[in-house]
């Protein structure tokens, strides 16, 4: 079994590197749409909600492309 990763610019990176890369626009775009809503006011622990929401991006990507 091999580790998760990519070849990226001709080096192997991690995939929750990638992931993690991938994660920050998707969490921003996400704080702006609850923002837009109208949602982001009633978050507890807003910074905490929105790096656990980044995590789970991470987290998903490494996961999806895992090798099985």
């Amino acid at each position: 079994m091999r580790a998760p990763e990519f070849f990226l610019m001709g080096s192997y990176f991690p995939s929750w590197l990638v992931g993690a890369a991938l994660a920050i626009p998707f969490t921003l775009v996400l704080r702006w749409l609850l923002i837009r809503a109208g949602l982001d006011d009633v978050l507890p622990l807003r910074l905490l909600v929105y790096v656990c929401i980044g995590l789970l991006f991470t987290l998903g990507f490494s996961y999806v492309f895992s090798p099985r």
